[in-house]
Parts: structure tokens; sequence; C-alpha cells
């Protein structure tokens, strides 16, 4: 009796340790140790087939949940079938000035976390930001934070010749407005409109500029594309006139190109 008891004890404790760990999505905070990170899963998902994850890191004076929550980024997200998930930044902020940032061994903590609650393995991972979430964007994947598909940055640049380490994103999309007076426009030499790209450029051995077009998600903002291809991937950088906002339908195009 004993030895039976032993074995279905074992055998229990052999479930419990297969067993995946809940998901936490919705309104509530994921808690992760003393920080904590949002997560909105696909519209329609069966709960089972694999997801592509977008990380997505918070304008300033922002949290996660205001990322998740708009029709702009979480709503695209869910929308085009990708797990959204959008960490918070301590005081609402992000430290993306140097290498070797706290937020990006966060972000590798929040993505490890994720992978035991949802079905990711070797699925496409997208990271992007807005303001200075775009630089923290930028700056997890100088710190080789992980292997990324696509890079999305939104009304933020790093100045070129930012230090980055590792293999590049296999695809970096920017997009940024004339107007904008919180983080300028990012002119170059004689007035330039890619220098927002240049680093990545340089990054992933780029050639000259191979296409250039104009298309529109709504009938009053224009984008102006610009798409250098790479030895290393893909660059691509939309230019409009509006200031400084993440524009309706850009995060939405984007994932359908990258995910075909």
């Amino acid at each position: 009796m004993k030895s039976i008891a032993l074995l279905s004890a074992m055998l229990m404790a052999m479930v419990v340790a297969a067993a995946p760990v809940a998901a936490c999505t919705g309104a509530e905070t994921c808690q992760l140790g003393d920080r904590s990170y949002f997560v909105r899963e696909p519209d329609g998902w069966d709960g089972k087939s694999p997801l592509a994850v977008q990380l997505h890191f918070h304008g300033w004076g922002r949290q996660g949940q205001v990322s998740a929550r708009s029709p702009r980024t979480g709503g695209a997200a869910a929308a085009a079938g990708v797990l959204f998930v959008a960490p918070d930044g301590l005081g609402r902020t992000w430290d993306f000035r140097r290498p070797g940032s706290r937020d990006t061994a966060f972000a590798q903590a929040v993505l490890a976390d994720i992978a035991k609650r949802y079905p990711t393995a070797e699925q496409p991972l997208i990271v992007s930001g807005y303001s200075w979430g775009a630089l923290m964007a930028a700056r997890f994947a100088c710190d080789g934070g992980a292997r990324i598909d696509a890079l999305l940055l939104i009304s933020g640049a790093f100045p070129p010749g930012a230090e980055c380490q590792g293999a590049p994103p296999a695809r970096v999309s920017h997009v940024h407005g004339t107007t904008d007076t919180v983080l300028d426009f990012p002119y170059g030499p004689d007035g330039e409109e890619t220098q927002a790209v240049a680093m990545w450029k340089t990054w992933m051995d780029c050639g000259a500029v191979a296409r250039r077009y104009d298309w529109r998600a709504v009938e009053w903002l224009t984008h102006e594309r610009h798409e250098w291809d790479c030895a290393r991937g893909l660059v691509t950088m939309d230019v409009h006139s509006a200031g400084h906002l993440i524009p309706r339908g850009w995060v939405a195009r984007i994932l359908q190109e990258v995910l075909g």
C-alpha cells in the first residue's frame, strides 16, 4: 500500500510539474517579482495555437495597460493574431541611455515568463516602442536582448553611432512626423529626412534606397515610405507631416508586412 501511495504521489507531482503556468491577461496586472506587465491575447485565439509576440515599451508617463488597450497598438496586435506584451517602466519611464539597461534584463524576464504561459517557442518576436519607449526598444535591440524579427520604432530615434552588440533585427521600421516638437524630427545633414535609421542601415549593411512610395491608412495623413534592402535584413522609414503620435493604422500595416 505504501508503494502504491508513493507512486501516486510521484505521478501527481509529475502532472503538476508538467502543467502550464496559468495565463495572465486582461485588466489585471501581471506581477513578476517587484515589477509588472500587461498582456492582451489575440482576438478569437483558440488557447493552443502558437503565437507571435509583440513586446511593446510604452511612452513616458504611461504604463503598459494604456498600450494594451489602445486600438493603435494592442488592438492592432490582437487583430493580427499577435500576443501583445507591455512591460511597466519604473517610475513610468525607461533606462535607455547606456548599454546594459536594467530594463533590458526585466524585458528578458518578461519574455521568459510569457514563454511559460503561452505557446510562443520558435515564433516571431516583434519589439516596438513609442516615444521614450521607442528609445527603450532600440536599447533592448542594441543590448542583444533577444533574437528580433522586427523592430518598430515610433517617434523616437537613437543617434547614429550608438553601441550595439549581437545580431541586428531582421527588420527595422521607423515612423516619425516632421512637425514633432516633443522628440524633434531627426533631420540629417542638409535636411536629409532618413537620419533616424542611419545607425540601423550601417549595422545591417544596407545599400542605396531601393524603393520610395506614398501610402495612407487614413485619408488625412500620407506616409512617404523609404525602403532599403540590406545584407542583414530590411530597413524602412515612414515620414509624415503630423506631430508626436502613433499614426492610425501604422502598427497594423507593419505587422501585416512582417507576418505576411
